[in-house]
């Protein structure tokens, strides 16, 4: 969990500077495309979890 905790830092840090150089609209897109790929990798991630636990 602290490996991903760090790469999601390595990551902010880098859409960070891109918003001070200008490339904001870019890593905003790419940003929103994540966000939800992740949430729904997290929900299937949850479905199948309470499923093979049981």
């Amino acid at each position: 969990m602290l490996r991903w905790t760090l790469i999601f830092l390595i990551v902010a840090i880098i859409a960070g500077a891109f918003g001070f150089f200008g490339i904001a609209a870019g890593a905003a897109s790419i940003a929103k495309v994540l966000f939800f790929i992740f949430i729904v990798l997290f929900l299937v991630s949850l479905i199948f979890g309470r499923r093979s636990s049981i």
